[in-house]
């Protein structure tokens, strides 16, 4: 069994705020003995056992049970916190925290979208903020059971100012999980780039219910993509970015739908499990930057607005 009985974790370790499929997953692939979750409320509440203990499928398809402390960010030392919770949470999370963890602690987002990130960083400007980008595939099927879906690589870059010199410091300490991960200069680039292809995809399956790849067929996705990629393209070069055109974010949109074909995205997922989505963070995000641009994105709002009725 990877874990065990840990001995108090003190500095140095890696601590992780957010304890669901995407946290489980670092968790589970970091070094045993220097990993630990951060509870969102401090102190531990009674569902917060000494331990969270749960069955990782990793990508070769073996099983591994992970044991992983729950400590209090008051307790610790950590050379870096990974933040893995929901885009819309992220914000409170981190209030609830960082008073009680030094300063300098480099903080890592891997929130979905866009918008979160630079909410935190325009929060904190003193503090060392990063913003990661992964295409890692994970999801929880069942309790106590989370999947590595799809092996895929990480992306780490600088937000605020001060946060440069620790981005080597964070890429070595993420590598020591095994998985693939950059130093990226750009990290705002690479959140649009990931951003453009979940605003082609995840809406659509949790409309339709379907896994990726089946979007491809639907009427639906075929009379409504062109038109969102018109939309995503306008947007991109108001920003003042090298956009591609509508035909190449679109076969980038459906490369990763056939190659995720059988998997559920994050927000047909929480759909079925009647959880608030990310919406807001994707297309919304679209939605929010073209009307500040003076830019109309009438399919990224008609996306947006049906996943909301879906799931209010």
């Amino acid at each position: 069994m990877k874990g065990g009985n840990h001995s108090p974790i003190g500095d140095g370790c890696i601590a992780i705020l957010g304890a669901g499929s995407l946290g489980q997953l670092w968790a589970g692939y970091l070094p045993a003995g220097d990993v630990v979750f951060v509870p969102r409320h401090a102190p531990p509440t009674s569902q917060h056992a000494e331990a969270l203990a749960y069955r990782l499928q990793q990508s070769d398809g073996s099983t591994v049970t992970i044991r992983v402390p729950w400590l209090p960010a008051r307790d610790i030392q950590p050379s870096v916190l990974l933040v893995t919770t929901k885009a819309g949470d992220t914000l409170t999370a981190l209030e609830n925290q960082l008073p009680d963890l030094p300063s300098d602690t480099p903080v890592v987002l891997f929130q979905n979208g866009m918008g979160s990130q630079q909410a935190v960083a325009e929060r904190w400007p003193e503090r060392p903020i990063l913003a990661a980008s992964t295409t890692e595939g994970a999801n929880r099927p069942e309790p106590g059971y989370t999947v590595h879906a799809g092996r895929g690589e990480t992306w780490v870059g600088a937000l605020t100012d001060n946060a440069s010199p620790h981005l080597e410091t964070v890429v070595q300490a993420l590598r020591t999980s095994g998985l693939t991960i950059h130093a990226e200069q750009d990290i705002k680039r690479r959140l649009w780039d990931k951003l453009v292809v979940n605003a082609g995809i995840n809406a659509f399956t949790a409309i339709l219910d379907c896994p990726n790849g089946v979007i491809l067929t639907e009427p639906f996705y075929l009379d409504h993509i062109d038109e969102l990629c018109d939309e995503i393209v306008a947007v991109l070069r108001a920003e003042g970015s090298n956009s591609p055109t509508p035909a190449a974010i679109r076969q980038r949109i459906e490369t990763v739908a056939r190659g995720t074909a059988g998997n559920t995205s994050s927000m047909r997922s929480d759909r079925q499990q009647e959880r608030t989505t990310e919406i807001d963070f994707i297309n919304g995000y679209i939605c929010r930057r073209g009307q500040a641009l003076g830019i109309e994105v009438p399919v990224n709002r008609m996306l947006t607005d049906r996943v909301k009725e879906l799931t209010r």
